[in-house]
């Protein structure tokens, strides 16, 4: 067995938990201890040297409804998981997001003596504050991604240290879009919009037919105009090929408008003139990009009614918003995201020029506040943390 000094184990829970993580485990890998890094891994932070025990795909679920279905599996491995950290073949827990389950497994491994981190705050300056006080006795420290946050976590004597967000520093402060258009193979004339229905399961069941029917609408009034639509894993083309054989009642000539990119995001998102998108990861990229966009969002009516019900919400969901503390893009939420809504408000956003303009100059200034070296920060604070705890400062 590898020493429990070199070894450091990650778990992330969604791809976007894998493309911020992928470039921490290079650090660890590639700095002067050397560490091997294991756990539960995507592709981006398997390509990166980590020794994956179980896939992300695993972790990957949403709503309250489908984790109760899910649960037993989840809980058997979580205790899994725990059991494996706890025989002293790991030097340090990261739990990457995914807080419903990471911020439990932390708790019991760190009680069990194994330096923990957690990396993304759960969004408890947004709802569920009350989550504060688990993070307290789960993490040993707290990475966090927006600058906002350190005075939350100072201010709850909790410690944290703000490292930035990894895209911004992995997406260019100036997109190129004739090159992107070159590199996926696309015409350098005429408007595209990019589709991001998720990319999880659950999302692409909920929106990709009001996204691809809505797609349909603004080809019929908007001749010329083209989308393309990134694949986030190949288990999910086939329900995309689906929503798309379902909506193309709406336009005839859906195959011939439609190009499906497997991964790509970036390149997508830097190739196009606008973008649908689902709440998330992917609204931050589409801002780093510049792109002006339109968030929407569909979750079971029970989830929905059981996060009513928590309440404590800002007035906003997607990121590019709570950033920028006011409504600089349109949210259809729910009920309000149906294919007229949609296709009018990507429509209105993609004829007014001006207020491109205006949305470039201010995801600018975000880009640039969150533009930092993390992932060197967060390998140093890491590595810290795990100094920290094993004399006796915790």
């Amino acid at each position: 067995m590898t020493d429990a000094g070199a070894r450091i184990a990650f778990v992330a829970g969604e791809a976007s938990g894998d493309l911020i993580a992928a470039p921490v485990v290079a650090a660890l890998r590639r700095g002067p201890a050397g560490f091997a890094v294991v756990g539960v891994a995507g592709e981006r932070m398997i390509a990166a040297g980590c020794e994956p025990w179980h896939h992300v795909r695993e972790l990957s679920v949403r709503g309250y409804a489908e984790v109760v279905r899910e649960l037993p599996r989840l809980v058997r491995m979580r205790r899994q998981l725990a059991q494996r950290l706890q025989d002293g073949s790991c030097a340090a827990l990261v739990g990457v997001d995914a807080p419903d389950f990471n911020l439990a497994l932390e708790t019991k491994v760190r009680r069990a003596g194994v330096p923990t981190i957690h990396y993304v705050s759960p969004s408890i300056w947004a709802w569920r504050a009350n989550r504060i006080e688990r993070i307290r006795h789960a993490a040993d420290r707290v990475l966090l991604v927006f600058p906002f946050e350190q005075e939350i976590y100072d201010r709850a004597r909790i410690p944290a240290s703000y490292v930035g967000h990894p895209l911004a520093s992995a997406i260019a402060l100036q997109p190129d879009r004739g090159a992107a258009r070159q590199r996926l193979g696309l015409s350098a004339h005429g408007a595209i919009v990019c589709l991001m229905p998720g990319s999880r399961k659950g999302e692409i069941e909920s929106l990709a037919g009001a996204f691809f029917a809505a797609a349909g609408l603004l080809a019929q009034r908007l001749p010329g105009l083209r989308f393309v639509v990134p694949v986030a894993d190949v288990s999910l083309r086939n329900l995309l090929d689906q929503a798309l054989a379902t909506a193309e009642c709406a336009w005839a000539d859906a195959r011939l408008l439609v190009q499906f990119v497997d991964g790509q995001a970036h390149d997508c998102l830097e190739a196009c003139d606008g973008v649908l998108v689902a709440s998330g990861t992917a609204t931050l990229e589409a801002a780093l990009f510049k792109r002006p966009m339109v968030i929407a969002y569909r979750m079971p009516a029970v989830s929905a009614w059981i996060m009513r019900r928590i309440g404590g919400y800002l007035p906003w969901v997607g990121l590019p918003n709570i950033l920028a503390g006011e409504a600089l893009v349109p949210e259809l939420l729910q009920e309000q995201a149906t294919p007229q809504a949609l296709a009018q408000s990507l429509q209105t956003v993609l004829e007014d020029h001006a207020g491109q303009q205006r949305l470039a100059q201010r995801f600018g200034a975000i880009h640039e506040s969150l533009r930092r070296n993390t992932a060197q920060l967060a390998a140093q604070a890491i590595v810290q943390t795990m100094e920290q705890v094993r004399s006796g400062v915790r």
